[in-house]
């Protein structure tokens, strides 16, 4: 009864077998599910010089993230995004903590008080969060292993909670399955 429900719904959704092993986890609170669209650019050097791509990401989810010093939401978040960050280290996820238009020694102090152990991506210019549009700050984004922006996350979270714990691995987890 169940399998007969179960195939019902996934022939009156459209879905295959295959889409329902590769389905969306849920989202947690403020995690928004959007039309999907190709990423912008995003070629950064992070604050000790080394070069990040976002197209050299690719076969992988990737959490990209715009923060600032002088942001108060930013500023309550931050601490959870380290602690997630060392928690999911070993998924195949990559980060990209991008700093909007400050300075390195504004970045430095901040993260010395708040987040010791992240490095983040220095957007000295502001050019590369003025081609994402983000809605203020903090604004994230979730953009699959093609490229493709599938997530927007307005304001901040506790990204070190369980709820969001299961669902970056959940994500990370398909990567591994499409390649």
């Amino acid at each position: 009864m169940v399998l007969c429900a179960l195939l019902t719904g996934m022939l009156i959704s459209g879905s295959t077998w295959a889409d329902a092993s590769l389905s969306a986890p849920p989202a947690p609170r403020g995690i928004l599910s959007i039309a999907a669209y190709p990423a912008p650019p995003l070629v950064l050097n992070d604050i000790d010089g080394n070069r990040f791509s976002l197209v050299k990401q690719k076969g992988r989810w990737v959490f990209v993230h715009f923060w600032a010093s002088w942001c108060g939401p930013c500023r309550r978040e931050m601490p959870a995004i380290q602690q997630m960050v060392e928690k999911l280290k070993t998924l195949p996820l990559a980060f990209a903590i991008v700093n909007t238009a400050e300075n390195e020694d504004a970045v430095f102090t901040f993260l010395g008080l708040l987040a010791p152990d992240i490095v983040p991506l220095m957007d000295l210019d502001g050019m590369v969060t003025e081609a994402w549009k983000p809605r203020g700050l903090p604004s994230t984004y979730l953009v699959d292993p093609a490229g493709v922006v599938r997530y927007q996350v307005l304001g901040g979270r506790p990204w070190d909670e369980d709820e969001y714990l299961r669902f970056l691995t959940a994500l990370s987890a398909q990567s591994v399955q499409q390649n």
